[in-house]
């Protein structure tokens, strides 16, 4: 699984003008499903997304995670992480899980993060076409990706 982290002020997520997702400050995820993920994948990520420390302490340091801080997350599925652009200029997405696994391993991951939060998870629409508006805070943008934990 790979995603891209962003510590935002605030995150939106629309599906035909609709409101499908929205936080205050906290993170905006960006989620993608390879082909190989599993449920260990997800629930190692969970944990390391809530426990990233890119929230500002009473000293201005990074020092405080999405469980110190209380912020919000919204997760966006997005299979174009796994966009390959090796040959050519039109990218192939042949690394990325078929969508019923797909499906099935977002779910899995919004529930277990919201479980660890104890509190909701707001997300987008799985294989929709979504309109995002983000207000990056910092900027702190971080890619995680479950095979190469050592990044």
């Amino acid at each position: 699984m790979r995603a891209v982290v962003q510590r935002v002020t605030s995150a939106i997520c629309r599906v035909d003008g609709e409101i499908t997702g929205e936080i205050g400050a906290g993170m905006l995820v960006f989620l993608g499903v390879g082909q190989g993920d599993d449920a260990d994948d997800a629930g190692w990520l969970v944990r390391k997304i809530a426990a990233l420390r890119i929230f500002e302490d009473d000293e201005g340091r990074m020092n405080r995670s999405l469980v110190d801080s209380g912020g919000g997350v919204l997760v966006i599925s997005q299979f174009t992480l796994y966009g390959n652009v090796k040959k050519g200029a039109r990218p192939s997405f042949n690394r990325s899980a078929p969508p019923a696994e797909a499906t099935a391993l977002y779910e899995h991951f919004k529930q277990q993060l919201a479980t660890l939060l104890g509190h909701a998870v707001p997300s987008g629409v799985f294989a929709a076409d979504m309109q995002i508006e983000a207000h990056n805070d910092g900027p702190v943008t971080l890619v995680i990706d479950t095979r190469q934990r050592d990044l």
